[in-house]
């Protein structure tokens, strides 16, 4: 299935979005053939109901709104025929519902044929095209890069991505490979890697001007987890090609930023590893020093993400910027506490907490802030070394894990962290079930706010 975004089309088809309370208006706007038909199939404008109607001047599509989802009709790709179609009233945000019906058609379909569907929507009134289509690309590219297996997006593959992204947008890219990430200062991130037969490595990329304002994303890019030595059951490693979710997301989010040629200074850091089990593999209760000098003991080798963030996270916060924003797909506490599709953040900075909330909101692409509580970092002590990767108890994993992290920034003016599931359980309405990029586009609008 393919979703296009075209301009206003003389033959497209309406689609009315209806509600309860503007039903009996829209009723008006048909010619009696049209109503009594609606009449007939007795059709309700409840959220999700749907019928197609012959017309004078042709079909036409009753769509039940849901008001409290400004992505309701994202669900129409699924129902819809292939065709050119049009809002036939403006939604309560034709922005968002015009964005939910491109992201509705998305399909993944690198090992097998589309159904075959075309579908194009002309853009509402007032929405920006070129806006709409920078947004949804970044979000593809996020979503296909998650839903490849990982005998196909390995720490090379994903690298290459990162490669094709920057030769777009003139960006300049290199990588540290293997061994040369021990002879470079990168111990944790090589540690977690190093037992897999495709090498580790960290991914650099840079663009913008010198003299803009500077923005780091790190984004964890383990393209497989086991669980290492602390293997983790199958059922807890059946989607775990999504554990690179974070580093999507960042090259979403780069993608957006680039393409907008937002006047930033961007870098973009992905340690890319995957954490796979052999003779060469670390083990419980190794003790690592770190890039930054912080000894660091392994509690559990499946808390390996927080493990590779916090060597690019050090080297981030060498370059002081002014804000860093680290993604991964971190904990599953943060899922017992906030479920799939509300991802966690956190930050020091009550401006950045309020703008992220409100931009997130604004996007529909939600985010919850938990707290750094200070009094948990006792729950990271160790005896030999300096701090632990995980926590001495079952509670606070997601908040722990921040703690984590946080001991790897000091220089930063500011910084962000979200803990995202990157994977949609069940498809919603412009959310299909399989890889999503969470958190990439309320961040956008943030920078775009602070810098556009």
């Amino acid at each position: 299935m393919a979703s296009i975004l075209v301009a206003k089309a003389a033959a497209a088809q309406p689609i009315w979005l209806v509600t309860a309370t503007n039903w009996p208006q829209v009723r008006e706007e048909f010619d009696a053939r049209a109503r009594a038909f609606a009449e007939a199939a007795q059709f309700e404008p409840k959220p999700g109901r749907h019928l197609l109607v012959p017309a004078a001047d042709g079909t036409l599509l009753l769509f039940g709104l849901d008001e409290d989802d400004p992505f309701s009709p994202g669900r129409l790709p699924e129902l819809l025929p292939s065709g050119t179609y049009r809002f036939a009233n403006a939604p309560p945000d034709s922005r968002l519902a015009a964005l939910a019906f491109a992201l509705g058609c998305y399909r993944f379909t690198r090992y097998r044929k589309s159904d075959g569907k075309e579908i194009a929507l002309a853009l509402p009134d007032g929405v920006d095209g070129a806006e709409l289509s920078r947004v949804l690309d970044g979000v593809t590219l996020a979503r296909d890069l998650i839903n490849t297996p990982a005998n196909d997006m390995g720490p090379a593959e994903l690298e290459e991505a990162a490669r094709v992204l920057a030769k777009r947008h003139g960006a300049s890219i290199h990588s540290i490979v293997g061994d040369d990430l021990t002879a470079k200062n990168f111990p944790l991130i090589h540690a977690v890697g190093r037992a897999a037969e495709r090498a580790p490595r960290l991914i650099d990329l840079s663009w913008g001007s010198p003299a803009h304002p500077k923005i780091t994303l790190v984004g964890k890019g383990v393209c497989f987890d086991t669980g290492g030595l602390d293997i983790k059951p199958d059922s807890a490693m059946l989607i775990m090609k999504k554990d690179m979710g974070g580093a999507a997301a960042a090259l979403a989010l780069a993608h957006m930023i680039m393409d907008r040629k937002l006047p930033l200074r961007l870098r973009v850091l992905i340690p890319a590893v995957e954490n796979a089990i052999s003779g060469a593999a670390f083990r419980p209760l190794d003790v690592y020093r770190s890039r930054k000098g912080v000894t660091v003991e392994v509690g559990n080798t499946d808390a390996e993400g927080r493990l590779i963030l916090a060597d690019a996270l050090a080297l981030a916060d060498e370059e002081k910027p002014e804000l860093l924003i680290d993604m991964g797909t971190l904990t599953g506490a943060a899922r017992v506490a906030l479920g799939p599709d509300l991802p966690p953040f956190y930050t020091d900075d009550d401006q950045v907490a309020l703008d992220v909330a409100k931009h997130a909101t604004a996007e529909n692409d939600p985010l919850w802030r938990l707290p750094l509580w200070g009094p948990y970092d006792a729950m990271l002590d160790s005896k030999v070394a300096d701090i632990n990767n995980v926590s001495s108890t079952s509670f606070a994993g997601s908040i722990t894990c921040a703690l984590f992290l946080r001991r790897f920034v000091e220089a930063a003016k500011a910084w962000l962290h979200v803990d995202v599931y990157a994977w949609n359980p069940k498809t919603r309405p412009g959310r299909p079930e399989g890889g999503e990029c969470q958190a990439a586009r309320a961040l956008y609008a943030l920078l775009t706010s602070r810098y556009g």
